[in-house]
């Protein structure tokens, strides 16, 4: 073996061990997108998504350098997808590791209305959480099924065990039409296509104060997390700016 061969073997080898795993070409993941969303999203150029209603929309905005800061009040659709869910047990998020937290407010706005005209709240329906456990109604947006997933979800949560499934009853809401608290982007729950769980085994990252690092704490079940991800929704625990009662319909970030 010759020394140049050698050296390029090493080469490729720690190419190979410092790429994210995961790691996914801009095709790939608007490929991921447009799946994600076949009732409304019908293809892609590389440049713009292309809407069922005919109409497209650009995926970047030609910025590459934003500040985590500017991604969270800007972001383009492929900031949107830029960072990877990591999806069943997980250690705790690194540093401004926050996937699902960018969100492009024109494609979500397109998608489910703006709730503060009304729009949203014409595709509410009734789903009951917990039929045998709690029973309350709850209204969520019929749109990308989103509520027959959460009926879904419900049914296998009112499965557990008592002591998991307190977690996830009475819930803080479903539809709230609000910006998020440190973004002034509007919520998931503005869409009604997002849950907040039992309270009172909530944790949230701005409870812990404003220091220089943020301790993870959680106590949701990994149980409680693994159903809602099965069914397209994200979990904000596995958020370094943590929200451990939200979790939110993303499938875009849990498609392979």
């Amino acid at each position: 073996m010759t020394i140049a061969l050698r050296a390029t073997q090493i080469l490729v080898v720690l190419v190979a061990v410092s790429a994210p795993a995961g790691a996914q070409t801009r095709t790939e993941l608007l490929d991921r997108l447009v799946r994600a969303y076949p009732d409304f999203l019908s293809s892609h150029d590389g440049k713009q998504i292309l809407w069922r209603d005919g109409t497209a929309m650009p995926v970047d905005d030609g910025i590459d350098d934003k500040t985590f800061e500017r991604r969270l009040r800007d972001a383009s659709l492929l900031d949107q997808l830029r960072l990877p869910y990591p999806v069943g047990v997980s250690a705790p998020p690194a540093l401004n590791a926050d996937p699902g937290r960018f969100r492009n407010e024109p494609f979500f706005k397109k998608m489910y209305g703006d709730c503060r005209n009304g729009a949203v709240q014409r595709n509410l329906v009734t789903i009951t959480w917990l039929p045998r456990t709690w029973g309350k109604a709850v209204q969520v947006t019929r749109i990308n099924g989103v509520a027959d997933r959460l009926k879904e979800v419900s049914a296998e949560i009112d499965k557990l065990e008592p002591a998991l499934k307190a977690a996830a009853y009475p819930i803080a809401g479903v539809l709230s039409c609000r910006p998020v608290a440190d973004t002034g982007k509007m919520s998931m729950h503005g869409y009604a296509a997002a849950i907040d769980l039992n309270l009172n085994y909530s944790d949230y990252w701005l409870w812990a104060g404003r220091g220089k690092s943020i301790p993870h704490k959680n106590r949701m079940p990994q149980e409680i997390v693994d159903i809602f991800e099965r069914h397209g929704f994200i979990w904000g625990g596995k958020w370094y700016h943590y929200d451990t009662m939200h979790f939110e319909y993303r499938p875009e970030l849990l498609a392979r």
